[in-house]
């Protein structure tokens, strides 16, 4: 059906980014209508979910776009009854009126709900005006005295302005023109002498579009992929919203570096209240006669953290500045979008074009001192021959068994410190590290320097084998147990015989049955040695080459008839066997 052009207007057929006759509509979820080209490249800049440019509703996924055909085909009629009732226009000054656009008043209502008459009427009204208000200040009236100086006015009837500065001083006519080519006010007869030829257009269009570029600028680095459809394709409003976001972004990234350097000072607070927890543990365990180095040595911790505090201090202030500033900027950004005085805006766009000069925050963080750390040093150096001596002393190993390598007949307690032989096979996984024919297993840790020492009580048991492993032993099949193959260990069989398994067995002879032992391995040394930890006797040493990591060994043996079923029992050591053992 063919409408009246009068029954339409332009803005109901826009796109509200490009600001256009809509080009293959479509529309989205929302009920709000665009270019497909122009909501495509506006949906590209974003990362994961996609806003409407107008209502600012957030699509999760995508929207699935199709082309509005009833809306094109009312484009496009529009397009052509547009183009055949319109008369092309005259740029000359001979047609000043035509050149003028018809004004859109905020708040006017649409033309469907006027008569076709009273359109006309309106239309006529206005021409009229318009070429009255509009009449070329340099053909003065016949009331008007030579060189008086006549008064620009815009569409809406109100005063341009009256001073000299925004007239042509050479002409004395309103300057309404720029000259894209000169970049400068003109007025309509300069566009006729000196600027003939040259690129002009009204200047308030110019002035918007300058509104753009000055939003775009401010969008910074990170959203150069926005520039090009932020320059084509976002509406005055959207543009003044999208302005907003990003100089909040700019703040909001100042902020979060603000608590980054405060999170920096709580962490160095941290590491300093440790150091001097540490150091106070440390003079703690020294004579009374270091306590005054003590409280220096804090006191140059307390300097750190303080001078830790002021840089922290300075970067904020600093971080807080360049807010306010920022803060200012959009201000004065946001009156200067807001401003109609097209001269007023030009004079004072040049110092708003570009990005004000910041500082680039990214590699800068709260760091500790260099020197953090060397007041511990410092007393770990003055306690250095205490420690040396302390290494002599052998460390109390907390051995717990490894379920891993436990032959499957074998029942590890919970806390696996006791291990004792069943008669039935347990439901485990045959892994590799795993003992498959000899009930043995393997302790944790393992080590492979130092001196270590643990005890195992061993009861009334009759068999029964205690030493240590290598790491390379062979765990399926039967065992060779021998130092050549990574096996040191003591053994007892039939209650009473005592043998130490080597290339040569060493069969020892014991008074008194001992109920727990000793095993103290020296790595560097080469050494393992049993003790009867009840009497602090010993009962062998072995002196070879250690070339891998130990592990702790142990068989219960199997029970032979209930005769062998009580556990091996992993038991702690105190100091008093420290000193003992320290004296051998």
């Amino acid at each position: 059906m063919s409408l009246p052009a009068e029954f339409l207007s332009e803005d109901q057929l826009s796109c509200s980014i490009c600001l256009d006759i809509f080009i293959n509509p479509v529309s989205t979820p929302c009920g709000h209508s665009f270019c497909l080209v122009c909501i495509t490249s506006y949906w590209e800049g974003q990362s994961k979910t996609c806003l409407c440019p107008l209502c600012k509703e957030n699509f999760r996924k995508r929207p699935e776009l199709h082309i509005n055909h009833t809306l094109k085909e009312i484009t496009e009629q529009f397009k052509r009854m547009t183009d055949t009732s319109m008369s092309p226009r005259n740029v000359s000054g001979d047609s000043l009126a035509g050149q003028i656009p018809t004004p859109k008043l905020a708040g006017q209502f649409p033309p469907q709900e006027f008569s076709e008459q009273l359109m006309k009427e309106m239309k006529t009204r206005f021409q009229r005006s318009a070429s009255s208000e509009f009449l070329p200040s340099h053909q003065p009236s016949a009331a008007s005295p030579p060189g008086m100086m006549t008064r620009c006015y815009s569409v809406s009837g109100t005063d341009g302005g009256g001073s000299d500065g925004q007239q042509c001083h050479k002409h004395r006519q309103c300057l309404e023109l720029f000259c894209k080519t000169d970049q400068s006010c003109i007025c309509n007869v300069c566009a006729e002498t000196e600027h003939q030829g040259h690129a002009v257009g009204p200047a308030k269009r110019e002035m918007n579009i300058k509104k753009v570029n000055v939003k775009i600028l401010q969008c910074g680095r990170q959203y150069n992929v926005l520039r090009s459809v932020l320059t084509l394709c976002v509406s005055k409003q959207s543009q003044l919203r999208i302005m907003e976001v990003e100089l909040q972004g700019l703040i909001t990234v100042r902020e979060k570096k603000i608590e980054e350097i405060q999170s920096s000072l709580s962490e160095i607070q941290a590491i300093a209240d440790q150091e001097k927890a540490g150091t106070v543990s440390t003079f703690s365990e020294l004579m009374r006669t270091m306590e005054r180095s003590q409280a220096e040595l804090l006191e140059v911790v307390e300097m750190g953290r303080r001078a830790a505090e002021l840089r922290s201090q300075a970067f904020i202030r600093d971080l807080e500045m360049e807010i306010a500033n920022l803060r200012k900027r959009s201000g004065n950004l946001s009156q200067l979008v807001q401003s109609q005085d097209h001269f007023t805006f030009f004079k004072t766009y040049p110092s708003y074009s570009s990005l004000p000069a910041t500082k680039n925050w990214t590699d800068v963080a709260l760091t500790p001192d260099p020197t953090a750390g060397s007041v511990l040093r410092n007393v770990t150096q003055v306690v250095r021959e205490i420690q040396e001596s302390m290494k002599k002393l052998p460390e109390i190993l907390d051995v717990t068994l490894d379920r891993d390598s436990a032959h499957p007949r074998l029942i590890l307690s919970e806390d696996g410190k006791q291990v004792r032989c069943s008669d039935r096979y347990q439901n485990v996984p045959d892994t590799p590290e795993r003992f498959d024919r000899v009930v043995c297993v393997l302790g944790r840790p393992g080590f492979n320097s130092g001196r270590h020492y643990w005890l195992v009580q061993v009861g009334e048991k009759t068999d029964w084998d205690l030493g240590v492993a290598s790491h390379f032993i062979n765990r399926k099949g039967k065992i060779a147990a021998k130092p050549a193959n990574g096996f040191w260990f003591l053994s007892l069989r039939d209650k009473h015989e005592y043998i130490f398994r080597a290339e040569q067995s060493t069969t020892i002879s014991l008074q008194q049955k001992p109920q727990t032992i000793g095993v103290f391995v020296d790595y560097e040394k080469g050494q393992v040695s049993f003790y009867n930890a009840d009497t602090r006797s010993l009962i062998f040493t072995f002196t070879g080459t250690f070339v891998s990591i130990l592990y702790p060994f142990f068989s219960p043996c199997t029970n032979k008839s209930g005769k062998n079923e009580a556990p091996l029992i992993i038991c702690p050591a105190g100091s008093a066997e420290k000193s003992w053992l320290t004296e051998k």
